[in-house]
């Protein structure tokens, strides 16, 4: 068998990525970045990763056994350290095979054992922080790895960790880059409005029965002027349909946007939940947005994302706990009575945004390799 030291005729990296769009879409960014350096890619994965398995641009696509800590009982405690256990001794087989030059984690547990292998076998690793609290994973590699990268400046449980650390911002797809240089149009007072609406599965439930209730209660004049995009859950189209027709609101409903980036860039206002990959990709295109952060997430990992982004400036964060439809109503109403305050927001979210952050986090990783000198 070759040594893990023999010099390769091409570099390759290792991303090991939980099989979450938050975890799944800034690998999913890097590994298009390396492709266009000539760096071949490797995805390894849980079972949930399947879903991006078609597309992810790999050589191939590898899946550990991984599990997520879950409750406080030893024996559910015991029941998943002896599965990552399994899982570190996959991936130290698969690397010993793969050789690779570098492995670069993007926080979940499905990241945890592949970076824990190589830490094993001496190779340079890298973690990625997507959300603006360091995760839990992370939080138990970062002070053994090679380096750690961030989302955002100010990075909870971060500093502590005494990982040596960059400030990259989050990388995003092509297919978000391709729009970012669409400029913001201001909506018109007695204009049409574009509004979106999307939150993955759990998002799309609470906002199939939030907002019909919220745009029953805007003035029959507010309602005309909106062209709602709206992502729902299956079972839901049909009542959410039905509410829309009986308000004389225009909609396109859907269970999936393949093109969701330029839905984003089409719109005058998006109202979601704060995940990582949500706030990075507002910001990169510049978008004004009403934020409803996932309540009862561990670490509020997407409360802090959507503050971070408010406070710039360029979003409204509004606790779930705390909104009602009439609330949301009064705020719609406010919004697109005062264009002039959306076209600030976008201003400010367009200021966050880092499009160079897939070209920095490649970069490093080249740092890694030896190909380069990172000056940043």
């Amino acid at each position: 068998m070759a040594s893990l030291t023999a010099k390769a005729r091409a570099p390759s990296i290792v991303l090991a990525a939980g099989g979450t769009g938050g975890h799944l879409f800034p690998a999913f960014a890097l590994a298009q970045e390396l492709a266009r350096r000539a760096i071949g890619v490797d995805l390894v994965t849980d079972q949930r990763g399947d879903r991006y398995g078609a597309d992810f641009p790999a050589r191939a696509i590898h899946q550990l056994p991984s599990a997520t800590l879950k409750g406080r009982s030893p024996l559910a405690a015991a029941k998943t350290g002896m599965t990552l256990l399994r899982g570190v001794a996959a991936a130290f087989g698969l690397f010993r095979r793969l050789q690779p030059a570098a492995v670069v984690g993007f926080g979940g547990y499905p990241s945890f054992a592949p970076v824990v292998a190589a830490r094993l076998l001496g190779l340079p690793t890298l973690l990625h922080e997507q959300n603006a609290v360091l995760g839990r994973a992370n939080r138990l590699l970062a002070g053994h790895v090679t380096a750690v990268a961030t989302s955002f400046e100010k990075t909870k449980f971060v500093a502590e960790r005494g990982a040596k650390v960059h400030h990259i911002g989050n990388p995003v797809r092509d297919q978000v880059l391709q729009w970012a240089d669409r400029a913001y149009r201001e909506p018109s007072r007695e204009g049409a409005f574009h509004l979106l609406v999307f939150g993955g599965s759990q998002g799309a439930r609470y906002f199939s029965e939030l907002l019909p209730a919220a745009l029953a209660l805007l003035a029959p004049a507010a309602r005309a002027r909106l062209i709602v995009v709206q992502q729902c859950r299956n079972e839901d189209l049909a009542g959410v349909r039905s509410a829309y027709l009986a308000q004389a609101v225009a909609a396109e409903l859907a269970t999936f946007f393949p093109n969701l980036p330029e839905e984003m860039a089409k719109a005058h206002l998006v109202i979601g939940r704060s995940g990582a990959s949500t706030v990075a990709e507002l910001a990169v295109l510049g978008r004004p947005a009403i934020l409803v952060p996932l309540p009862h997430a561990i670490d509020n990992d997407q409360r802090l994302n959507a503050i971070r982004l408010a406070e710039s400036g360029g979003a409204w964060c509004l606790e779930q706990g705390d909104l009602s439809p009439e609330r949301l109503a009064s705020t719609l109403n406010d919004l697109m009575t005062a264009p002039e305050r959306l076209l600030g927001a976008a201003a400010a979210a367009k200021r966050q945004g880092r499009p160079d952050a897939v070209g920095r986090l490649a970069d490093l990783v080249e740092e890694l390799i030896g190909n380069r000198r990172h000056d940043a």
